[in-house]
């Protein structure tokens, strides 16, 4: 706050929002992240709401609505083939692999994962009902044969049980009753930590959606099996799909110059010295 305070060529009670965003407009010529240009924003903010309220200074509050900068957000991370399977070879217990595996093949979250019950599951159809996904929605995405295989195996082992949800505590005070959200998550980050791979259950299911893309599925389809409501959420992912641009660019060039592409190797001319 005492920035802005030195900054400000007014008196206090006579800044208005026309001040602070040439303070703003300061702040990113000297190049400031836009999370700590958002910080010092919400200072002023605060400091004016402290001299009306506390104080009972008859001002205006300056650090009007809609001067927040846009924050980025992260590109989701993938994981590399090589990891994955480092990451599914310690993985001993069938209800563990089971879970993990629907998240990486049919892109669940991990909450939707904890609140899957037994008929959820159509086995005839190999597809999964997924009831109250994020925003309250409903959604049908589908399973191969690996992940049909893990989740089969553990059912065949389940015990017996009133309980509809499927996956449950194996053993302590709550043994058989169902897994909760953060009970997976540890599970989740005793592999990572066994198995040296910095891994998360979100990153299951981004490197779903990453490997479907690279592999030709359409981006709409995407959208539909994650369950984003906007398709915006699902296109960050043709940002980090450069295999899927390269694929493509190919492909397309072979059509049009009738010359079988062979990638970026294909007739490299020599270098000069």
């Amino acid at each position: 706050m005492k920035y802005f305070l030195l900054w400000l060529p007014v008196p206090v009670e006579e800044a208005t929002p026309g001040y602070v965003k040439r303070y703003l407009d300061l702040l990113l010529e000297k190049k400031l992240a836009a999370k700590t240009i958002n910080e010092r924003l919400v200072a002023i903010r605060s400091f004016y709401r402290y001299l009306r309220e506390e104080e009972s200074l008859d001002i205006d509050n300056p650090a009007v609505s809609g001067m927040a900068l846009r924050m980025a957000k992260p590109l989701p991370r993938n994981i590399r083939q090589s990891d994955l399977e480092l990451f599914f070879s310690i993985i001993t217990k069938t209800r563990d692999r089971a879970m993990f595996m629907l998240m990486l093949r049919c892109g669940l979250r991990v909450e939707e994962v904890s609140n899957l019950r037994l008929d959820d599951i159509d086995y005839q159809y190999s597809q999964i009902v997924v009831r109250c996904g994020k925003g309250g929605k409903d959604r049908t995405t589908y399973f191969n044969s690996d992940a049909g295989s893990a989740l089969a195996a553990y059912l065949r082992i389940r015990p017996p049980t009133r309980e509809q949800k499927i996956f449950l505590v194996e053993k302590g005070t709550y043994k058989g009753k169902p897994l909760s959200i953060r009970g997976i998550q540890k599970r989740m980050e005793y592999y990572s930590k066994k198995s040296g791979v910095p891994i998360t259950c979100h990153q299951l299911r981004h490197t779903m959606a990453t490997q479907l893309l690279n592999n030709g599925a359409d981006i709409v389809a995407i959208q539909e099996l994650l369950g984003h409501s906007k398709i915006e959420l699902t296109m960050r992912y043709s940002k980090l799909s450069g295999l899927k641009a390269r694929n493509d660019y190919y492909q397309a060039m072979e059509k049009i110059t009738g010359i079988e592409e062979r990638g970026p190797t294909a007739d490299v001319p020599p270098t000069r010295n």
